[in-house]
């Protein structure tokens, strides 16, 4: 459970903040009372949850720049004076990994470096969250959840940078951070899905684009098997253990799965299936294998809920309803930071 207290005045650093899950993170911690300084790349889809919700007028500091940029992000990091690091800022398309390998490299792998280095040299820092992915472990198509020390792998760019990203921050925590009282975890979300996404090659998004331009979506991996959650479900996590971090320190210091329950585990077919229905699109199941991507994913949170008392709170169907109600606000011109804060509050609640 997330102390409200906790996090009142706490000055946090969120790499990230003008993508989808940054920006529901930047509202979430702006609700609590954080300080929030935001550092990213401006938001790269129109329209953006970013500026939806006016994120960044409830936010401390938004600063726009490249986590490539070492001097740039020093400079806003020992600015921000913060207590707490989440690092979110990615390349994070599978299929844009294919076409920009380099750059897909130089942002997850050097990128993440970068924050870590800027870490080290910013004496108010005492927590860091870096955000990865489920698909860093090596996928052998196996039916069983992947758990925090199973084997690091990727076959795609994406998937392997983010792999590269955690030994990274392994490197870190061992060579440099644990040994200057900074306490660094790794976090994998499964896939995740919520009202405010709009970008490409994303299931969820192409399927309201489809509604919106009147046509047949077409889906090229129906049987692929996806651990679908609520954006808010790894945020809650995100949170709880960043808590723990900051309060406890290096023994919380390691890799973190937050995935749903093996009953909320589905199809991509299922997903277009149940999302049709309730918004009542056409789609059409139109396999292909022009680039490789993993089949079966499943994750194994059996520690985050053991250690950290960590739960999902909604399931797949409750998922998608509050998808539902999203575009209906959206497409209805609610005040979409109205709204947001609204499913949060409810979240919260549960």
């Amino acid at each position: 459970m997330i102390n409200k207290s906790f996090w009142h005045d706490k000055r946090v650093f969120l790499t990230g903040h003008t993508g989808f899950k940054g920006s529901w993170l930047s509202l979430w911690l702006s609700m609590l009372g954080a300080r929030v300084t935001g550092y990213a790349l401006a938001a790269n889809t129109t329209p953006s949850l970013f500026e939806l919700a006016r994120v960044e007028h409830v936010i401390h500091q938004s600063v726009l720049g490249d986590i490539n940029d070492l001097a740039n992000l020093e400079l806003a990091m020992q600015q921000a004076r913060p207590d707490i690091v989440i690092h979110m800022a990615a390349q994070a398309l599978v299929r844009d990994s294919y076409v920009n390998p380099l750059e897909t490299y130089q942002t997850n792998v050097m990128g993440t470096a970068n924050v870590l280095e800027c870490v080290r040299r910013t004496p108010s820092a005492k927590a860091v969250v870096v955000v990865t992915t489920d698909k860093c472990y090596e996928n052998k198509e196996w039916c069983w959840g992947y758990r925090e020390n199973d084997t690091l792998g990727g076959y795609d760019p994406y998937s392997n940078s983010k792999a590269c990203a955690e030994l990274v921050v392994s490197s870190y925590r061992q060579s440099f951070l644990q040994n200057e009282g900074i306490a660094v975890a790794t976090v994998r979300a499964g896939n995740v899905i919520g009202g405010g996404d709009w970008a490409r090659d994303r299931i969820v998004p192409d399927c309201l684009r489809a509604i919106e331009a009147e046509q047949v979506i077409s889906i090229r991996s129906p049987q692929a098997i996806r651990p679908w959650q609520h954006v808010l479900e790894p945020l809650n996590g995100y949170l709880m253990l960043a808590e723990r971090l900051y309060k406890i320190g290096n023994e919380w210091a390691e890799g973190w799965n937050f995935g749903p329950n093996d009953c909320d585990v589905r199809t991509v077919g299922e997903l277009v299936r149940r999302l049709g229905e309730k918004l009542n699109f056409s789609y059409a199941f139109n396999p292909v294998d022009e680039l490789h991507e993993a089949q079966c994913l499943r994750l194994d949170s059996s520690k985050a809920k053991s250690r950290l008392k960590w739960e999902p709170k909604m399931n797949f169907v409750e998922a998608l309803d509050w998808i539902v109600d999203w575009y209906n606000a959206y497409q209805d011109k609610q005040n979409m930071q109205e709204f947001a804060y609204e499913q949060i509050r409810c979240f919260m609640k549960k």
